[in-house]
């Protein structure tokens, strides 16, 4: 099935890494979704990242941490100056 591209942006883009890169615009456009794909493939989700995070820093989630603040303390963190 042949690409039909109608977007002006995406035409100019696809001609810049085309320059860029010294490929066909065929070419180019499978290497550009071959690194969109890989790189949405790699990625963390918000889970992993707060894990990684808290590996990082020495943070444990304790029993104690994952209960909400009380309402005063969240009270004591706006600034009334």
């Amino acid at each position: 099935m042949a690409i039909n591209n109608n977007n002006a942006e995406a035409d100019a883009l696809t001609r810049e890494f085309v320059t860029m890169a010294g490929v066909s615009m065929t070419d180019a456009i499978v290497i550009a979704m071959k690194e969109a794909i890989e790189r949405r493939t790699r990625s963390e989700s918000p889970a992993e990242t707060a894990a990684r995070l808290r590996k990082k820093h020495g943070i444990s989630l304790t029993q104690s941490s994952r209960k909400p603040l009380s309402r005063e303390v969240i009270d004591s963190l706006w600034d009334e100056g």
